[in-house]
């Protein structure tokens, strides 16, 4: 449960005064709450579509992710079918993000994706619907902490 928080300035001070304790006041977003950090990374590839067999893969890697990392951490992304798509209209919280799957050429592909950010591990997922095939697919990511990223890697 998120917790929302409203302040008022009493109207005796001055309207700089009264901004500057808004802001310094306002809850933590999702890149102050999530520093950048070496992460165990598990992708989960699934395709509701394809026979059993062929319907879910799983593979692993170490890397660093911090918050501007979110929207480019779904290798499905450098796919060829999604050539042209990107994650954009960015939208955060104190816990979570969430974007839009835009893709240039008009073909029909859509789809979002969801980050909570508050927890260990962190997770993602990413839902697609490829236009022109009527084909869904989605991938989740689950990330983590396992140290600091190499000074070179942030």
């Amino acid at each position: 449960m998120k917790a929302r928080i409203a302040l008022a300035a009493p109207a005796s001070l001055p309207a700089w005064l009264a901004a500057l304790l808004l802001l310094t006041c306002s809850p933590a977003g999702a890149s102050e709450s999530m520093p950048s950090r070496l992460y165990e990374v598990t992708i989960e590839t699934v395709m509701p579509h394809l026979e059993e067999a062929l319907r879910y893969a799983t593979t692993r890697e170490t890397r660093c992710l911090g918050p501007r990392g979110l929207s480019t951490a779904f290798p499905v992304l450098r796919h060829e079918s999604l050539k042209g798509c990107t994650l954009g209209q960015e939208r955060r919280d104190a816990d979570s993000a969430s974007f839009v799957l835009i893709c240039e050429g008009g073909n029909g592909t859509t789809g979002a994706a969801r980050w909570r950010t508050d927890g260990n591990p962190l997770t993602g997922i990413l839902e697609v619907k490829l236009g022109g095939k009527n084909m869904t697919f989605s991938q989740r990511v689950t990330a983590k902490p396992v140290g600091s990223c190499p000074p070179d890697a942030k």
